[in-house]
């Protein structure tokens, strides 16, 4: 039997229920995404929402219409870090105890914020799936209310707001792209956008390494993948709701995937060109977008869901977007082993304006030759032409270069 679906007017209520909890969010023009994509291209910044993501859209609306003696028992929820920051908002808000279970690597500053927000902690297994295990358990066990990340009609109402505020913002959107893990923003947003504009195309993306979806559209019902292995934590989810995979059936045009490469090159784009913080699932619209996944009828817009990034892993991938834009080469040099030349292959790579991040010398490699010396050199260029155009000229000079991947 087909779950019944969220309405309209439900997305319209919830609206009125966060008039004043939640701030509405700005849309920002993106000028690298709006040339390549040959028309105005958009950015949601959900990022600067309040906790860093939409997620304490859906969790007000479903906490706030708790009865005083379910608020009065708690609530209780599982995440990886953004569902779990807007519940431990939402419930000091509305003044009930909160009760978050978290896998053991969920990031640390997601961790501390969630505590900051007042609620309890808890840290088990390793994914979002064993958290909402122990979760749903916890909530039998205690008669804790669970409030599901993204499997409940009043989440994804709350999470449809994200879509009434982007047609307010850009009545003449055409497309809309964001991001999938467990389905609760792309179906609320779905909903509010086909419901007011028809016409409009609704793209969704998951990561590679997490996508769920496709293999359930494909089987006609929500199945679970086997293995979820992502930098996009925040839609690390190994199986789509079953009302969430509902609306995503009946409303969503499209569903693609991107690489953890492709999100790390979005993550960089969105700092330098947009000067926008985010995390890695809240920019896998834009990755889509950036890597040519889709075609798109322009005015896009792309929602960028959540900032909440652990520094140690933002500077991880600003390295790794560097990488794969071309902008740092890791090379292997073999020359002679004689006075001067270290100096002579350095003053070749400062003659073609490359800046040398790192150098490493190798003799004794039983691969080398006698007299032989192996350089393991890290430069940054200014792009993929140019690292092409020094790897050519060392060549060119004599010397043998195999290339690597630095941030492998």
């Amino acid at each position: 039997m087909t779950p019944e679906l969220v309405s309209l007017a439900d997305i319209e209520a919830a609206r009125e229920r966060l008039r004043s909890v939640v701030r509405t969010t700005p849309v920002e023009p993106c000028r690298p995404l709006s040339a390549k994509l040959g028309g105005p291209t958009w950015l949601k910044c959900e990022n600067l929402q309040r906790a860093g993501s939409y997620k304490v859209r859906g969790a007000y609306v479903r906490i706030s219409r708790l009865s005083e003696q379910e608020r009065a028992r708690g609530v209780v929820a599982a995440s990886a870090g953004n569902h779990a920051q807007g519940v431990a908002l939402a419930a000091g808000l509305c003044k009930t105890k909160a009760t978050v279970f978290m896998p053991v690597g969920a990031p640390l500053p997601k961790v501390a914020a969630t505590k900051g927000y007042g609620a309890r902690i808890e840290l088990i297994g390793s994914t979002v799936d064993e958290a909402l295990v122990a979760a749903q358990e916890f909530a039998e066990r205690t008669g804790a209310v669970f409030i599901h990340p993204f499997d409940h009609p009043d989440v994804i109402a709350g999470q449809g707001t994200v879509g009434l505020e982007i047609l307010e913002q850009v009545p003449e959107a055409q497309t809309i792209i964001t991001g999938i893990g467990g389905g609760g923003l792309i179906s609320g947003l779905a909903v509010a956008a086909k419901a007011l504009r028809p016409d409009i195309t609704v793209i969704g993306v998951q990561a590679a390494g997490a996508a769920a979806v496709p293999p359930a559209l494909r089987a006609g019902r929500p199945v679970r993948i086997p293995n979820v292995a992502t930098i996009a934590d925040g839609i690390a989810v190994g199986r789509c709701g079953d009302l969430t995979f509902a609306h995503i059936s009946k409303l969503v045009d499209e569903v693609v995937t991107v690489t953890d490469e492709e999100i790390s090159r979005a993550l960089l784009m969105l700092l330098e060109r947009g000067k926008l913080v985010a995390e890695p699932a809240g920019s896998v619209g834009v990755a889509a977008l950036l890597a040519g996944k889709v075609e798109v009828r322009t005015p896009a817009v792309a929602v960028v869901s959540g900032g909440n990034i652990d520094p140690l892993l933002l500077l991880r991938v600003i390295e790794h977007g560097l990488s794969a834009a071309g902008r740092y080469l890791h090379v292997n040099v073999r020359c002679a082993d004689r006075p001067g030349q270290l100096a002579a292959l350095l003053s070749l790579i400062a003659e073609l304006r490359a800046n040398v991040l790192d150098v490493a010398h190798q003799r004794h490699d039983p691969r080398l030759h006698l007299g032989e010396v192996e350089v393991e050199l890290s430069v940054e260029t200014r792009g993929a032409e140019h690292s092409d155009q020094l790897v050519t000229a060392l060549r060119g000079a004599g010397y043998q270069v195999d290339v690597g991947t630095p941030f492998s």
